[in-house]
């Protein structure tokens, strides 16, 4: 399987469109483009169990677990909806990211 085309960065703000935490909003902390996943902020959280070592005590820590880019969209700069991703040549000769929903650029 070849990896999907990337539209996504880190930093950018998406919105969760499938799965038990549809809605919620996040940041892309890590792209992980050999398997088309992405680690969203606050998004998909999982406990882990860690055994007390020298890195500090053991517990129980929650963290972000990747989520597939399918289920994800970026932020709409206008409204803040999901929208799709287009790309468009500046007349300076930039290829930048566009919503296709507002027509706004993402890139800036």
């Amino acid at each position: 399987m070849t990896a999907p085309k990337m539209k996504l960065k880190k930093g950018d703000k998406v919105v969760v469109l499938a799965g038990r935490d549809k809605g919620k909003r996040g940041e892309i902390l890590k792209m992980i483009p050999a398997d088309g996943k992405a680690l969203v902020q606050g998004v998909n959280l999982v406990k882990r169990h860690q055994k007390p070592g020298q890195q500090g005590p053991g517990g129980i820590e929650s963290k972000e677990a990747p989520i597939r880019l399918s289920n994800i969209a970026i932020e709409d700069p206008k409204d803040g909806k999901p929208t799709r991703i287009g790309f468009k040549f500046l007349k300076d000769g930039r290829k930048v990211r566009v919503a296709r929903r507002s027509g706004e650029v993402i890139d800036v």
